[in-house]
């Protein structure tokens, strides 16, 4: 996956995913038993959401984020002055071993250009029985915007929206799948669980403006087309839908997962 998707304005991808972050976070944050007085690392922080929510719970200090994309530290500092915003790839975390109590990444894991190099560097900054988690979103079902988005691709350009398709171009999509990757880094009592989320939108444009800004793997192929293509992938994102000028809310299920560095 191009690192392009994400060097954009931090606006255009709240307005795209960013509206799903917020209550995705907290639902990860319990998952992952994240308790006062702790210290968390964010990896992969976006603009901001995951550490937001982290912050929130444990204060400002004793949360530390990352992420490759400059467009988003630089938006995550600002929402969160407090907090500690580093440029660092997953795959390099620039912190000395057992730094924190946790590390969390939300979305990212099928972003990270070796994901099992980043696993485990995440549980090299955890203390040993400190826990490590991720989520990532059911692309291939019951994520309602990108399977609709890519289903309707289909029907504009078959050849590119097959191999494009989140739901089978992401190697880290499922239960079975995060559960292997995190065995193999190494953690213990590894689990898997589902977490559900909504957002709403004014109406169809709010959800339409933000894929013309290239965000994302869908951003990507939609800027990509020519103009009559374009026009018709989003009447066919709009009838996959069945929304129309009216507001409506769409729901998308994540598969979140959890292990424990070994002591």
């Amino acid at each position: 996956m191009s690192e392009e998707q994400f060097h954009v304005p931090a606006d255009a991808y709240d307005r795209f995913m960013g509206r799903y972050s917020a209550p995705l976070a907290l639902a990860l944050i319990d998952f992952a038993g994240i308790e006062p007085g702790t210290t968390a690392l964010d990896v992969g922080c976006g603009p901001g959401a995951l550490t937001g929510a982290l912050a929130a719970r444990l204060g400002a200090v004793g949360v530390v984020a990352v992420d490759p994309s400059e467009p988003f530290v630089e938006a995550c500092r600002r929402s969160l002055p407090g907090v500690e915003v580093v440029t660092a790839s997953a795959e390099e975390l620039p912190f000395q071993d057992a730094s924190f109590d946790a590390a969390l990444s939300q979305l990212a894991v099928n972003f990270m250009r070796d994901a099992h190099a980043g696993v485990n560097e995440m549980a090299r900054v955890t203390r040993p029985g400190g826990v490590v988690a991720s989520c990532v979103w059911d692309y291939a079902g019951e994520m309602t915007l990108l399977r609709a988005f890519w289903d309707a691709a289909g029907e504009v350009d078959p050849q590119r929206a097959a191999a494009a398709d989140e739901g089978r171009a992401m190697p880290w999509c499922s239960e079975e799948a995060l559960r292997e990757l995190w065995r193999a880094g190494g953690l213990d009592d590894v689990r898997c669980g589902s977490l559900v989320v909504s957002a709403s939108y004014r109406d169809f444009d709010d959800l339409w403006s933000p894929l013309l800004t290239g965000v994302g793997p869908a951003g990507a192929f939609c800027k990509s087309l020519g103009e009559a293509d374009r026009t018709a992938l989003s009447r066919a994102l709009r009838d996959r839908l069945g929304v129309n000028d009216r507001a409506f809310e769409l729901d998308a299920r994540a598969w979140a997962v959890a292990g424990y560095r070994r002591t």
